[in-house]
């Protein structure tokens, strides 16, 4: 996602950081460049054009074109209107951001969105985020007029441990109104109500939503919008906006193809802030939105904090400093090589995390990606092996590495240029440790 705008704009900023000076037509042209850019990408036209606007304003205002350095200039300021684009970063939009939680339990989230935005997915993740933080919740199956839609919530909530309480197809007011008083009798301090969608926006499907919502009086509405829809997400949410007032967004499929319009249209056409982005298909991939982190993806400029919470979350330091300490003591093994790969691909599509790292993202060749079936490959060469060979790769020789070739469906030169690969890893790895002993870098073998 974002990688045309991404490119897009890298292709603007370099032509005008190649000049020395730049008069006001380079700006119009380059301003001019960015709005196609932004409506390439799926953003609704009001947004572009406001986006523009303020980008020249501000650019203007400060005499950026007379500054020494005005290309850099021009792109910070292009980069804190993305972010507020996105939604702003000051205390009162972090604030906006949080989900809020009623003082006096049970809180009560209503989850609203046309069909096969993810509703339902998205309201188990929510639940499992929620669980992970010491917060219990009752997942209530209020769409009513699907019932594969409350056999999937039911299944969802088997597999991560949430209760889950419908009422078949009965009244969707009296189901949802049911689920809060459950959750009271319960003493379950969060309620999380899937309701219905259609295909589009229509009056019988606002009205009932309209009347669930007085029903429950919820504190938090969060709209589930698929990234895929572009432009249409924010006129979409717009109408919903006018019927429930919305106090957030969860925007779905981040991790596809989309150019990127929903989430540079939703804040500027509803004022609801994206609270969370879901970023794969397993029920984990479920993260906070970070309009600066994502700015900052969109201009090339990497998104480190993110890559560290991926990686906490997956390792602790003990298991960091015991890693470490298996490489300085050269005790580091294909079984751990292993190990790291697959926690690693946990975080993500590999070229995804790369084009986090500062600097590395906008260095990386067009159309550059990882497949992940090579990943793949390196797992089922190293489950090939016995715990010997995976011990000490030293005793490979010829007839060894043609049966661990046989046996994975690779070729030989794979299982060679694995080990040399390993070997060589090790080398670097032990000689970084020495140096920066206590900061080693997890992930960094694959």
């Amino acid at each position: 996602m974002f990688d045309r705008l991404s490119e897009r704009l890298g292709a603007i900023f370099s032509r005008l950081s190649g000049r020395g000076r730049i008069s006001e037509r380079d700006f119009d042209d380059a301003m001019r460049e960015i709005r196609v850019a932004l409506l390439e990408a799926d953003v609704s036209l009001p947004a572009a054009k406001a986006f523009a606007q303020r980008v020249r304003e501000r650019a203007l205002g400060a005499e950026v074109l007379a500054s020494l350095t005005p290309s850099q200039t021009i792109v910070k300021i292009v980069h804190d209107e993305l972010v507020e684009l996105l939604g702003g970063a000051d205390d009162r939009s972090r604030a906006a951001m949080r989900l809020r939680f009623a003082d006096a339990p049970p809180t009560v989230i209503l989850l609203a969105g046309l069909q096969g935005s993810g509703k339902t997915t998205q309201a188990a993740k929510l639940a499992l985020r929620l669980k992970e933080q010491g917060r219990r919740s009752l997942l209530v199956a209020a769409d009513v007029h699907r019932p594969a839609a409350i056999a999937q919530l039911q299944s969802l909530g088997e597999r991560i441990g949430v209760p889950v309480f419908e009422r078949g197809t009965a009244d969707a007011v009296r189901t949802a109104r049911a689920g809060v008083d459950e959750a009271r009798r319960l003493g379950i301090p969060v309620v999380i109500v899937d309701t219905a969608g259609r295909m589009q926006v229509d009056e019988e499907m606002m009205d009932e939503i309209a009347a669930v919502a007085r029903a429950i009086e919820p504190h938090e509405v969060l709209f589930v919008a698929d990234a895929m829809t572009g432009r249409e997400a924010g006129s979409v949410a717009r109408a919903f906006h006018e019927r429930l007032r919305l106090t957030g967004v969860i925007l779905t499929k981040l991790d596809g193809d989309a150019r990127g319009g929903a989430a540079l249209s939703i804040f500027h056409e509803t004022g609801a802030p994206i609270k969370f982005i879901g970023t794969g298909e397993k029920l984990d991939a479920f993260e906070p939105f970070h309009p600066e982190r994502i700015a900052s993806r969109i201009l090339g400029m990497g998104d480190v904090l993110t890559l560290v919470e991926r990686t906490q979350k997956l390792y602790s330091e003990e298991q960091a400093k015991a890693l470490e300490a298996k490489l300085l003591r050269n005790r580091f093994t294909l079984d751990d090589f292993l190990e790291q790969l697959r926690q690693v691909r946990k975080m993500g599509p590999m070229t995804d995390l790369l084009r986090m790292i500062p600097g590395l993202s906008g260095a990386l060749p067009k159309g550059f990606e990882i497949p992940e079936r090579e990943l793949t490959k390196v797992e089922a060469i190293i489950c090939s092996m016995t715990k010997d060979e995976r011990r000490d790769p030293s005793i490979l020789d010829g007839s060894r590495r043609k049966r661990i070739a046989r046996g994975s469906g690779t070729h030989v030169s794979d299982v060679n240029r694995l080990v040399r690969q390993f070997e060589q890893s090790k080398k670097l790895m032990k000689q970084f440790g020495g140096k920066r002993r206590g900061r080693l870098p997890i992930g960094s073998f694959t």
